[in-house]
């Protein structure tokens, strides 16, 4: 990871989880070209390391992300990767990732969310996709992501009144998984990290990226596509010490392989 991307996304281990947080609190996480690398080489970190097991993203001074940086996209720059916009829109990790969401997650911001797989926010919390207000498309997977995730009338007025609306009004739509007091969100997203973390990494890799994958599949393909996302937990060395510690009757310890 170079010294710019290190600025404007710093990363921390917290046991087997990846903390991952935007660190451009001046500009309210907006994502130029820098944080999109500074996300996708932090994205490949985690998909690289077999001990990562899970990653939680969130942003530093108070705010997720307010989206695109308007200033950067003015100069001509575009924060895009190879994983494309925010350097992971269309290429997640395979690890499942949890978004700790505080302030404002906005345009891009809940997009990022949408390319997560588990979302803990703050009550106060806003969350919105407001591009239309500047004719502007919000083409980070947002308009497509969001109708599969709520009801269809919902997400339709959210993208054509480019309103924002409280983590509460997303939790009761089970957007948002959990809600927390503000300034918490990090904290009981990591808590969140850890029990996922009792279950065996490989099989938590394969069951996220077949849930996340369902909803392309019908349910006649889904038996054959998801074989070869399963086959690698069935066959790792995670599923052979799953077992020895249910014979043993003991806690396993996962390699993460």
């Amino acid at each position: 990871m170079s010294t710019e991307n290190e600025q404007v996304v710093l990363t921390e281990r917290r046991g087997h989880i990846l903390v991952v947080t935007l660190n451009r609190p001046e500009a309210r996480n907006a994502c130029n070209l820098a944080l999109a690398r500074g996300i996708s080489d932090a994205m490949d970190l985690l998909d690289a390391e077999d001990a990562l097991f899970v990653g939680v993203i969130t942003g530093a001074g108070g705010n997720f992300s307010a989206g695109a940086d308007l200033k950067a996209v003015a100069r001509g720059e575009r924060g895009v990767t190879e994983r494309g916009g925010f350097g992971l829109f269309r290429r997640p990790p395979r690890k499942p990732l949890i978004a700790a969401v505080e302030g404002y997650a906005v345009g891009g911001g809940l997009e990022l969310c949408l390319s997560c797989d588990l979302i803990v926010a703050a009550r106060d919390a806003k969350m919105g996709l407001p591009e239309v207000r500047h004719n502007v498309v919000a083409v980070g997977g947002g308009l497509f992501r969001l109708p599969k995730r709520i009801p269809y009338h919902v997400a339709m007025e959210l993208a054509l009144t480019g309103q924002f609306k409280s983590a509460e009004y997303f939790e009761r739509l089970g957007l948002v998984n959990r809600l927390v007091e503000p300034g918490q969100a990090l904290e009981a997203a990591i808590a969140f990290g850890n029990e996922i973390l009792v279950n065996g990494p490989t099989a938590l890799a394969a069951s996220k990226e077949i849930v996340f994958q369902a909803a392309n599949w019908t349910d006649e393909a889904g038996w054959t596509a998801q074989a070869p996302i399963a086959e690698r937990a069935f066959n790792s060395e995670d599923r052979v010490e799953g077992l020895k510690a249910f014979a043993e009757k003991r806690k396993p310890v996962w390699k993460g392989r």
